[in-house]
């Protein structure tokens, strides 16, 4: 049995924490996402990122997919800020295009992208059903959802050790969203109903690190 569910603000929109969620360390997870999504199967099309922060994942698939293109969203103007500063340092305004989006309500029609990727949104959301829901429907028949995120711990000491594994080294504030992060997340069997309600075969969704889901699927309608 996991840990209660307590809920942190949906949109993370302050200065400081779009500055200290840029500050953390994301490189290695940042690269396994791509390199996983990207071992899902091939990426022919336009690529939505949902709750893309700072942007950090779009740059690294940009760097390891040369002929992508990345609608880039978020509902945070002070994390599209610090993600409009990265993408130009890195010449690749051509590339990535930032677009300030509620997830739940997405202004894109049906199935006009090919991949729709997303890493860490579900926990900050009350009801993620809505944003599951969203991008299925934006994604192109065929297409790929590849989306990760925590888990809910089953103690507050197994919520502490990872906060000290993963985030000992980081500010204190860091620290702090990392392990409000962990108590927001979802189980990796309250994602499964979720895309099960969506269609989705529940093994779709598996545990794929010691404190991470991911849900992999194409649509095929």
């Amino acid at each position: 049995m996991a840990i209660p569910r307590i809920l942190e603000p949906e949109v993370m929109d302050t200065i400081e924490d779009a500055r200290d969620y840029d500050l953390m360390d994301h490189s290695h997870v940042n690269r396994l996402f791509v390199a996983d999504l990207l071992a899902a199967g091939p990426l022919e099309g336009d690529v939505l990122d949902l709750g893309t922060g700072t942007a950090l994942i779009p740059i690294e698939l940009c760097g390891q997919c040369e002929d992508c293109r990345v609608m880039a969203t978020d509902a945070a103007g002070s994390m599209l800020d610090l993600a409009r500063y990265n993408i130009e340092v890195r010449s690749l305004t051509g590339r990535i295009q930032l677009a300030l989006v509620d997830a739940k309500q997405l202004p894109y029609r049906d199935g006009q992208f090919a991949v729709v990727m997303s890493n860490s949104i579900v926990h900050h959301i009350p009801e993620p059903l809505a944003v599951l829901r969203e991008a299925v429907r934006v994604t192109a028949p065929g297409g790929r959802l590849f989306f990760r995120d925590l888990f809910r711990p089953e103690s507050r000491d197994a919520l502490q050790g990872l906060v000290e594994q993963y985030a000992g080294g980081e500010s204190a504030h860091g620290r702090e969203m990392f392990a409000a992060s962990l108590q927001a997340a979802l189980t990796v069997d309250e994602v499964q109903q979720l895309v099960g309600k969506l269609g989705f075969s529940l093994d779709t969704v598996r545990a794929t690190s010691d404190r991470h889901w991911t849900w992999s699927a194409c649509k095929l309608v």
